[in-house]
């Protein structure tokens, strides 16, 4: 007979049922729902500031005297910072939860995203840069720990795409608003403007979120039973010796290193790419940017949902997880060949866009083999993961700008392609069914 603990109760608690009698069972709640839209809107402003960066780049440049290749090492100390803070963020989630470690890190975010305002030149860039990246180091592994409580594992792909469409999202609607705000404001402003969304963002992720589903009010019964079973809060260190001998664990990073340093690419470099290498005008680049970015929102998600849906309909976890990552990679690979070769602007742009398209329908499947390996742990390995990955951002960055001044723009997007087939490779070494911890109830 099962005890209250595995039915998601504490000892000493009723049932909430309500003024339902048994012919008329009890609704679930839809907490969990407003979990996943709030961690959708968390990363979709903090994906807008990323995408504003590329956008303001030619205009940075122009204000403060400095060449793409000064700029790309200020943009990627921000990169650095995100890389070298991942683990200890992912710890912190572990370890106080992510309620208390998000609410800080949207605080911090928001006050670096004004102090960006203020940059006075290359050096103090940097260096804001730098501690803006340190604090937001700890988000995304807080939001994938986020919801490891909140959602049935067979929804976790999904979950983990809907959670990062919308920093894609977040990313793709920036370029459209910000070409006509900067029509009349400063490059400065929109940074302004997101350090006061941020903590807006803060109180409410504070004031909503609960560690655990059964320390939320607005949770009933119903709800309860469809979540993974309630476990109290332990003080179990974090088993570092099974994650960092973990092959699987390594070869998971070394594929989001891959993503990493593409992804980079494009959230750096790809404006300026339109405008250089494709002389597009500041309205049209504007549009340029976006939809390769409206393609990558709608593959995060179908991305989860399909790796979730073939990993059902085969029984078999690993290859669904695997196929959809390994598709992904393949179609990126041979769109940024197609697309940096063609001649004419716009059909080269939609090929990027399907490029990116691939890149992303991965993006939820590495995800949600961060929860596949680490269960309760999985914010320290989707830490560890994500640190690799802005290690290849961060090297993205600085590379392509070297690269692209000495040699033109088709060098940096062959070489992206060439990396993305290097992730297929480290896509079929890694067996998501193989945990570091024992597998839960």
């Amino acid at each position: 007979m099962s005890n209250g603990h595995e039915l998601g109760t504490v000892p000493g608690e009723k049932p909430a049922t309500g003024n339902r009698s048994p012919a008329f069972p009890e609704r679930p709640s839809k907490v969990r729902f407003g979990i996943l839209a709030l961690t959708f809107f968390l990363f979709f402003i903090m994906y807008m500031d990323r995408a504003c960066m590329g956008l303001v780049a030619p205009n940075m440049m122009r204000e403060f005297g400095i060449s793409k290749i000064t700029l790309g090492w200020s943009v990627s100390a921000f990169v650095w910072a995100y890389g070298i803070f991942q683990i200890p963020g992912g710890w912190l989630a572990d370890r106080f939860g992510p309620r208390r470690v998000l609410s800080g890190v949207l605080v911090w975010w928001s006050c670096f995203a004004v102090a960006t305002g203020l940059a006075a030149g290359a050096a103090s860039l940097a260096v804001i840069r730098f501690f803006f990246g340190m604090g937001e180091a700890a988000a995304f592994p807080a939001g994938s720990r986020s919801i490891v409580r909140w959602l049935p594992h067979t929804e976790r792909g999904f979950g983990q795409g809907f959670q990062h469409a919308g920093s894609r999202l977040g990313a793709a609607v920036a370029p459209m608003m910000l070409v006509v705000v900067l029509r009349y404001t400063s490059w400065r402003f929109p940074f302004y403007a997101f350090g006061f969304v941020g903590l807006s963002l803060a109180l409410l992720w504070f004031y909503y979120y609960r560690d655990y589903p059964i320390e939320h009010d607005g949770v009933n019964e119903a709800e309860r039973k469809l979540l993974p079973a309630y476990r109290p809060k332990t003080s179990s260190p974090v088993p570092w010796k099974a994650i960092l001998t973990h092959r699987g664990v390594w070869n998971l990073c070394a594929l989001y290193f891959c993503y990493g340093w593409s992804l980079w690419m494009y959230l750096t470099w790809f404006p300026t790419y339109l405008t250089e290498a494709r002389h597009l005008t500041t309205a049209r680049m504007g549009l340029a940017a976006t939809i390769p970015l409206l393609g990558a929102t709608i593959s995060n998600v179908a991305g989860g949902g399909l790796s979730d849906f073939l990993a059902r309909r085969w029984h078999n976890l690993r290859l669904g997880r695997v196929s959809v990552s390994a598709a992904g990679f393949l179609i990126a690979a041979i769109g940024l060949i197609t697309g940096v070769l063609l001649t004419n602007a716009w059909y080269g742009l939609a090929c990027m866009a399907i490029a990116l398209a691939g890149l992303e329908l991965t993006v939820a499947v590495s995800w949600a083999m961060t929860i596949d390996l680490g269960h309760d742990f999985s914010g320290s390995v989707s830490a560890l993961m994500n640190t690799c990955g802005a290690i290849g951002g961060a090297v993205s960055s600085v590379a392509v700008g070297y690269v692209a001044s000495s040699s033109g723009w088709i060098p940096p997007f062959l070489l992206s392609s060439f990396v993305c087939l290097l992730a297929i490779v480290f896509a079929f070494r890694i067996d998501p069914t193989q945990s570091i911890v024992a597998a839960e109830p």
